[in-house]
């Protein structure tokens, strides 16, 4: 069995992971699902990482192998704690890949991101009732970290999986298959859902998750 740590995204929480995290401890895994202090202003990437190290340390279980997993703008943190502690994997899923330096700001023009003209580039295939628990729960960014360079000075060595969601608004699939391929040099996986898979196909995404961490490691890669 794992531990699998759930990194949620921008303007989230934990929460965005709870029927995720109860499939994966349906199946025997231990979940570390943690809350990032992006409400916190003096909070860099720094404080970012002490956070899920320290809940990590708290809620582990004992198991060996530990599966990172970051979902949009939790894939600038998820390779930050691969460089802190020892990781059997890590997995991005919908995220976001930064280079070493890069800004947040930066990091949509650097991509090539358009901004979709779709009105709901989130929750568009959520449950309703799940969609407005997930608004109301919404939180602001406002720490510092979004305003620091990227401190990594390369990829860390880990071995990396990218998820993308086929019908993913934010990160549309085309996009999505060549950011992967640029920033890490690694061929996309897929499954379908929109940007919120972890609320609209909570099962689908945990057993996608828990094949990952049985199966044999992807290589190693470095950001290009």
């Amino acid at each position: 069995m794992s531990t699998f740590v759930l990194i949620h995204g921008g303007g989230g929480s934990s929460w965005d992971w709870h029927l995720v995290a109860a499939r994966l401890r349906e199946q025997g895994h231990a979940v570390v699902a943690v809350d990032l202090p992006i409400d916190d202003a003096d909070a860099g990437w720094v404080e970012y990482v002490d956070t899920v190290v320290r809940a990590m340390g708290k809620a582990a279980g004992g198991h060996a192998d530990v599966v990172v997993v970051g979902h949009s703008l939790g894939g600038f943190t998820a390779p930050l704690v691969c460089a802190r502690v020892p990781v059997t994997l890590l997995v991005l899923v919908a995220a976001m890949i930064p280079l070493p330096g890069e800004l947040f700001a930066d990091w949509w023009v650097n991509t090539d991101h358009v901004d979709s003209s779709d009105d709901d580039v989130f929750y568009h295939d959520v449950p309703p009732d799940l969609a407005a628990e997930a608004k109301r729960r919404e939180r602001d960014e406002a720490s510092k970290a979004l305003g620091e360079p990227w401190p990594l000075h390369a990829w860390p060595d880990v071995a990396t999986r990218y998820l993308l969601c086929r019908d993913d608004r934010l990160f549309p699939a085309d996009w999505a298959r060549r950011h992967a391929q640029q920033r890490l040099g690694i061929t996309a996986d897929e499954i379908d859902g929109g940007h919120y898979v972890t609320l609209a196909r909570p099962r689908e995404l945990a057993d996608r998750l828990e094949a990952y961490a049985r199966h044999a490691d992807p290589p190693r890669v470095g950001a290009t």
